[in-house]
Parts: C-alpha cells; structure tokens; sequence
C-alpha cells in the first residue's frame, strides 16, 4: 500500500517551521554579547561606588557612557525583535541624545541630572516595567525587570521631595545600582538565551 504524498502546502509549512528554528538559533547564538554587556555594567557599577572623592566631570562622563551602552543594547532588540521594533527604536533614540549631552558638558549635565533626578528615576523606572511585560513570554526572569522598575518609580517620587545636595548624593548611588541592576538582568538572560539555543 503506497503512502500517500505530502501536500505542497503541508512542505511548504514545514520548511518555513525549519528556517523560523534556525533563525532563532542563529539569534541565540549571540547570548555572548548580553554576558559580555553584564560584566561591562558590573565594571561600571564598581567604578562608580568606589569614587568617594570623585569629580563631577567623571561622574557626569560616566554616565554618558551609561547611556550610550543603553542605546547599543536597544538598537540590538530592535534589530532582532519580531515586533514592536519601534519601541525598541525610540529608547535607543533617548538614550543616545542622552549619552551626548553627557558628554558636551559633563559638570553640567551632573547638575541638571540631579536638579531632574525624579523625573530621570521615574523615566527609567517606567521603561523596565514596559520591557518586562514586552519580554514577558520570551523571558522567564522578565520579572527582574518589573520587580526593579517599581522599585525605580518609587525611589523617583521619594528623590522628587529632596534637597539638591540629597539629590546629588542620591545620583552616585543611582548610577552604581543602575549599572549593578543592568548587569545583573543582563547576564540573566545571556544563559537564558544560551539555553534556549540548546533547545532549539
């Protein structure tokens, strides 16, 4: 008894199943760059924690290079998101034009950074919670990115209330934990990727 043939449509179904997997192995493949980003961010945040006596212009040059690291990693979910490219693509935006201002005039960008701190902190904050929620299907710890932008939005209406020196103090202290916060999630979802690689 002959075996019946495969449909055309049922082949063709079968092979775009077939390149969807290897895209997404190709994809997976480059875990690396979220574990090489993690450590980067933990060297950041050390830096900063260890400045006692720093000077505002290196505070100020640090964080512009916060942001540009932000900015990279949002134009990489972009280039590789299946949707919602274009949100991807606006706080890679923000975070550059960011980064920028950084750079032009680090000691007034400390000022401004600590006169606007709970604005910034609730900015951030509310952008975590959106990613979370984004990578939720995708992401089994997308829940330290939530857990850190209610975090990040409530510590935006308690520096809101304060002085400028609490607020100039209160950025330093922003900047490690941020970096330790972004290293943390990072290298989270580099072996996330990683074994979702092993399973395709």
């Amino acid at each position: 008894m002959s075996t019946p043939a495969a449909s055309p449509e049922f082949g063709g179904r079968a092979m775009g199943v077939s390149q969807t997997r290897e895209a997404a192995r190709d994809i997976a493949g480059f875990w690396w760059i979220w574990l090489v980003t993690g450590c980067i961010w933990f060297g950041v945040s050390y830096v900063v924690l260890q400045f006692d006596q720093a000077s505002i212009t290196t505070i100020g040059i640090l964080v512009g290079f916060m942001f540009l690291f932000a900015s990279a990693q949002q134009f990489v979910l972009m280039a590789v998101a299946d949707s919602l490219r274009w949100l991807w693509g606006i706080f890679g935006v923000l975070f550059l034009i960011a980064g920028i201002l950084c750079f032009v005039n680090p000691k007034n960008t400390f000022a401004g950074l600590a006169d606007i701190l709970g604005f910034l902190f609730f900015v951030v904050g509310a952008w975590w919670v959106i990613r979370a929620f984004v990578e939720r299907a995708v992401s089994p710890v997308w829940w330290l990115g939530l857990i850190s932008g209610i975090a990040m939005v409530i510590l935006a209406f308690w520096t809101s209330g304060q002085f400028f020196t609490t607020k100039a103090y209160t950025l330093l202290i922003f900047a490690g934990i941020w970096a330790l916060m972004q290293g943390i999630t990072d290298i989270a979802r580099a072996f996330a990727v990683r074994s979702l690689r092993n399973r395709l």
